[in-house]
């Protein structure tokens, strides 16, 4: 029995996306302070939040009620004509039983497989077919009844009434809500006297928006973000009262004072509704087995033996068959058979369908059976892997293999998968974006009419830190916290910012996340669906709550390189490239020891380069090492480790005891297996529980770390006095050594990383270090394919190749494919990849050069193949592209006559069809076949500037020249920024742990402009965005109307400048380059200033040296020597303003008959 003398039945949660403003962890809170125990979630069209809901009820002690608001098409769900006058219409569903909660799910689900359009809509067909288990009401003013009502149409709203009548018995209601609209008023009158009329019950609701009066304001900024309007804009869209709030039982009381069976009806309907879920359970699809074997554990046994046998030979050591048997029962103990063989079986399908697979991903490397299955490919028994880091007996979990498939054939796998269950069975996975701190506060800056500059300037006051709160950036920043406590506009939008800071934002598809479920997987959640793809109306944890089965599909771009760098490799070379098994090549290492790294897995950052340089790694217990100590907190231990490997004799062990286990990473602990066999070997603890005192540790578990600690070092006896643990002094461990040696794995099980993880991850890096050290150009040439498309990323792997000695050719029109090919040593730029040449095209060219031989010239290329897929435009961008410079006509030329040839190609086409000949059949001979001339006008090539900058705009890379390249030396110089750091920004290469980019930073940066977009300010001024290139890629600037004014004259396409900038860096992972000042790099020249002083006097030098301080400009190197008799002292100043004042300054410090100046640029 409840309690309540009142239950919100209508109520819309944080997951009705930028509409619902009330926090689901709010909501039982607020309730239980009204004196309510239960209320129910009813989100526009999703369930998004029901789990969560659920469980912040339960958590306390309100009874949550499951349902939705659903949109009811008027017609059918499958039409969608665009017509405005036909709307959709609400609906309140709640579900009183699992039955209900199941066909809820069916509902919600066919919204937005079936009938979306504009919103999930369903239909009263589908509606009769799924009503069971459920209560509904008739919503509120965008109901079919009120709807009704409110056009006078007063008998059609008596009659859908009784058609939802008729359909739910007595689990139909009238819905009545408590605002002050006066539509509202007029709709409660209605269904009051409608209610009595046709006998069905009315039931009380507030259509709860938000968790009190008070967040009305800031509601209403949310639709504001919604719907892309101002505050300011009379016409945005708002409701028309504050009344929309989670109003207390005493004021529901009061507003249906006259009809208190409204507000008992609430309580009935609450008692009515009773779903339970149940958590941790597993439910695994069913996988069939063979008919010959009895039960699924003996299919599976036969299959790890055949394995076992197949990785380490027919006779198996008694250590493999020991640690086989081991694990066989530890996974049937655990239910978990059938969970190896679907994964099993998915990923055999790869491997024998010609689909990269990885080496393994995370702890299930640890696993000998998934070895033996070719599940991973990293042998556990080789590297010291350990199973109980990947399936504990002691914690029962689901194991979870995270699987890498080739990124351009990963959906095969899933596509096999769902025919294999059946499509209905498997689902992709929903995952929702946040509005981040510094997000919010530039949405709700905008809807107050703050202008761009000052929401930037506060957004950039918040921390880069991807979980800082405003709340707390107030409290780290000063300044910011004194411009909210100073400036009452600033206030309001920083308290409406942290009102609605990290409500959902959007909902997305889970990258590599697959359900694969026992039945259609809307029996048990429910479904979404945008852009054909189908996912889960639930996030990935809390689908695993529910037991089903989450597997990872992650499509790995390095495996498709991988793979495409063999095919090139067996089509240029002949070979097929196998990988040498025990991965100690001394040449592939040599490509890490000498910094070498682009292209290579994992090790691309200039932080990992440069510790690689260093490390000399030798073997592959090095690379695993690089992997696990180039991040956070283990980084601190690179030096000792570097230490270490040279020399032996520097390492330190606090026991002799600790040698085995830590003499692979030369007595530095990296790997959490470590802290699991310390444990383990000096202790006496299982496998298992060494694991749980590892998490403990990780998770800074105090309570349990002290009792461990009292385990590890005096040991544990049962309740029988028998030795459980023996601990380490039982072991012969001093108390002193022990304790310390618990300590130092304390701090470090901190920041310790999966051993497992890393071997698979360093032994994709040493196959891409291999064929980088033996196929340089096949393996390029397959970086560059992969990125097809990426602007930014393909100019540094073509100065990579420039840098190891691999030629990248132009376009040619004989020798081009669709993608880059080898020739040679050498890579041909792709047609492909050239601007407007579509892939028809390509496929036109090469096939016709296939049959018929290559292209003669030009002419014979536009009689062979101009036509429908190969048009004006795309021959005009392969002659700027440089595709026909076979032919010996300048770029200028061809461009020139080309469409006059073209017209004559085409006429005489036509009239050959005319006739049913070919224009060729109008000769007669082989040479009258030559006297096809074209008329060209000759050209000059264009001048070099003109000439880069359009094949630049084909290729989007120069190949013949770089308007730059001349400049580059100065730019080194005179630069401390480029596109290449923005890349590693936005790509996250920062395994280091430390900002790529510090915020608020003075740089340097110089490119070619290739874009300008002006902007007016509110103050009708002028800023704008400019886009330079460098390099290695591109970026955007931002110059504002003060700096635009001063530097607009410079500001034009394809003008080389030098830029003087502020980066900011922010938390929702952007950045801005606020440009202070802006030169022409032409203009710009090093000066080298060279000043020998003869004579000078103590005081007088200490003057000198104060005089550099005080002149320390960006100008010139200025070097200054002090003779002394032999003696000379080296000032070295660095950049030093020289203008008359300085000069002048130095000459009453310096006697002019005492120095000499020598000045080279």
């Amino acid at each position: 029995m409840l309690n309540s003398k009142f239950v919100h039945l209508h109520l819309h949660t944080e997951y009705s996306l930028l509409d619902g403003a009330n926090r689901i962890k709010d909501l039982p809170i607020r309730a239980k302070e009204l004196g309510m125990d239960a209320m129910a979630i009813t989100d526009h069209g999703v369930m998004f939040g029901c789990i969560d809901f659920y469980k912040a009820c339960k958590a306390n002690d309100v009874k949550p009620i499951i349902g939705c608001e659903v949109y009811v098409a008027p017609g059918s769900r499958f039409d969608k004509v665009l017509d405005k006058s036909i709307k959709y219409n609400h609906l309140i569903l709640l579900a009183k039983n699992m039955q209900g909660y199941r066909n809820l799910c069916k509902l919600v689900s066919s919204g937005f497989t079936d009938g979306y359009y504009y919103k999930p809509r369903i239909d009263k067909e589908i509606l009769e077919k799924y009503h069971d288990g459920l209560i509904c009401l008739s919503a509120c003013l965008g109901g079919e009844v009120p709807g009704h009502f409110l056009n006078g149409q007063d008998e059609l709203a008596k009659n859908s009434a009784l058609w939802f009548k008729n359909l739910f018995g007595e689990d139909y209601y009238l819905e009545v809500q408590a605002n002050t609209m006066k539509e509202q008023y007029l709709v409660n009158q209605k269904l009051f006297k409608l209610s009595k009329e046709i006998g069905v019950p009315l039931v009380a609701t507030n259509d709860a928006h938000y968790l009190k009066k008070e967040d009305a304001y800031n509601h209403e900024v949310l639709l504001c973000i919604q719907t892309g309007k101002r505050m300011s804009d009379p016409d945005r869209m708002k409701f028309k009262t504050d009344d929309f709030y989670v109003k207390s039982p005493e004021e529901m009381m009061e507003y249906f004072k006259d009809v208190p069976e409204a507000i008992e009806n609430t309580v009935k309907i609450a008692e009515k509704c009773n779903v339970e879920f149940e958590f941790g359970h597993t439910i695994l699809p069913n996988y069939d087995v063979p008919e010959e074997f009895e039960s699924h554990y003996d299919y599976f046994k036969k299959l790890s033996y055949d394995g076992l046998h197949k990785r380490y030979g027919e006779e198996l050591s008694q250590e493999i068959i020991d640690r086989a048997e081991y694990e066989l029962g530890t996974i049937s103990k655990m239910g978990f058979v059938d969970y190896f063989l679907i994964v099993w079986d998915y990923i055999n399908f790869a491997k024998t369908h010609d689909i990269p697979v990885g080496p393994g991903r995370g702890s299930g490397a640890g696993s000998v059976i998934a070895y033996a299955l070719e599940i991973t490919d990293i042998d556990p028994l080789k590297y010291g892997l350990i199973f109980e880091r990947f399936l504990n007996p002691e914690r029962i979990s689901m194991p979870d293999f995270d699987v890498d498939f080739d990124y351009e054939k990963r959906q095969e796998v899933i596509d096999y998968v769902s025919k294999k269950y059946g499509h209905d069975n498997v689902s992709q996975i929903i995952t929702f974006g946040t509005m981040s701190a510094r997000m919010v506060i530039r949405d709700v800056a905008r809807v107050l009419d703050f202008s761009y500059a000052e929401a930037d300037k506060l957004a950039k006051m918040i921390p880069n830190d991807l979980h800082i709160t405003i709340k707390k950036a107030m409290e780290v920043n000063r300044e910011l916290n004194d411009i909210y406590e100073s400036d009452e506009r600033v206030k309001e939008l920083l308290d409406i910012a942290m009102a609605l800071e990290g409500l959902p934002r959007q909902a997305s598809t889970h990258a590599c996340g697959i359900i694969i479920a026992k039945e259609p997987v809307v029996n048990y959640v429910p479904l979404y669906a945008r852009d054909d793809i189908i996912s889960t109306q639930y996030i990935m944890t809390t689908l695993e709550e529910l037991g089903l089965l989450k597997m990872d599909f992650l499509g790995l771009r390095t495996l498709t390189v991988i793979r495409d760098c063999k095919e090139l490799v067996k089509k240029n070379r002949g070979i097929d490239v196998e990988f040498d098994s025990e991965m100690n090549d001394p040449l592939v290492f040599k490509k890490w020891q000498d910094g070498e790294s682009v292209g290579i897995f994992q090790f691309e950052s200039q932080g990992m380069t440069n510790f690689m340089k260093e490390l000399k790694p030798d073997c592959l217990e090095d690379i695993i090492a690089g992997v696990s100590l180039y991040r956070p907190g283990p980084m601190d231990q690179i030096p000792r480790y570097i230490a270490n490997k040279k020399d032996m004799e520097h390492a330190v062990y606090t026991h002799d005891s600790l040698k085995p286990i830590l003499a692979v990473t030369y007595g530095c602990m990296v790997y959490q297996e470590q802290v699991m066999k310390i444990v383990t070997d000096l202790a006496g603890y299982s496998l298992g529980r060494s694991d749980l005192v590892r998490r403990a540790m990780g998770k800074k578990k105090l309570d349990v770390m002290a009792k461990e600690r009292e385990i590890f070092v005096n040991g544990k006896l049962d309740e029988n006095g028998n030795v459980e643990i023996p601990g380490c002094v039982r072991n012969g461990i001093d108390e002193v050594s022990a304790n310390k040696i618990f300590d130092e794995m304390s701090e470090f099980a901190k920041y310790a990383f999966n051993k497992s993880h890393a071997a698979c991850y360093a032994v994709v890096a040493y196959q891409t270090a291999y064929l980088k050290t033996y196929y340089p150009a096949e393996f390029m040439a397959a970086m560059l394919n992969s990125f097809l498309g990426n602007l930014d990323k393909i100019p540094v792997y073509v100065d990579e190749c420039r840098k190891i000695g691999v030629e990248i050719l132009k376009p040619d029109i004989n020798k081009s494919f669709t993608k880059f090919a080898v020739e040679g040593n050498k890579i041909r730029f792709g047609l492909g990849s050239i601007k407007n040449v579509g892939i028809a095209a390509v496929d036109s060219i090469t096939s016709e050069r296939s049959k018929n031989g290559d292209f003669v010239d030009f002419g014979d290329f536009c009689e062979r193949i101009y036509g429908e897929s190969v048009n004006k435009k795309c021959i005009e961008s392969l002659i700027k592209a440089g595709a026909f410079d076979i032919f010996g006509k300048t770029r200028s030329t061809l461009i020139a006559s080309f469409e006059t040839i073209l017209d004559t190609v085409g006429y005489s086409k036509s009239k050959g069809n005319e006739n049913q000949v070919s224009m060729f059949d109008l000769y007669t001979d082989d040479d009258a076949l030559q006297k096809i001339k074209y008329e060209y006008i000759e050209l000059p090539e264009y001048d070099y500037k003109e000439f880069l900058s359009i094949e630049k705009e084909m290729l989007g890379i120069y190949i013949s020249g770089h308007p730059l390249e001349k400049y580059k030396k100065l730019i080194s110089e005179k630069t401390d920024f480029n596109s290449l750091i923005v890349q590693k920004f936005y790509n996250q290469e920062n395994d280091d742990g430390e900002d790529i980019i510090e915020d608020n930073k003075m740089v340097k940066i110089a490119g070619i402009i290739t874009a300008v977009k002006k902007k007016y300010t509110k103050n009708n001024k002028i800023m704008a965005f400019v886009t330079i290139e460098d390099l290695y890629g591109s970026l955007e600037m931002v110059v504002f109307d003060s700096a635009y004014s001063r530097f607009s004259n410079l500001l034009y396409d394809e003008n080389i400048i030098l830029v003087n900038a502020r980066v900011s860096v922010r938390s929702d992972q952007d950045l801005s380059i606020v440009v202070n000042s802006v030169s022409e790099l032409e203009n710009v020249k090093e000066r080298y200033i060279d000043i020998e002083v003869y004579k000078l006097s103590d005081s007088n030098k200490a003057m000198l040296r104060k005089w550099i301080v005080e002149n320390r400009k960006n100008d010139g190197d200025v070097e200054i020597f002090v003779l002394n008799g032999e003696n000379q002292e080296h000032l070295s100043c660095g950049r030093v303003l020289l203008n008359n004042n300085s000069f002048n300054k130095f000459k009453e410090i310096v006697d002019e008959n005492y120095y000499k100046i020598s000045i080279k640029e």
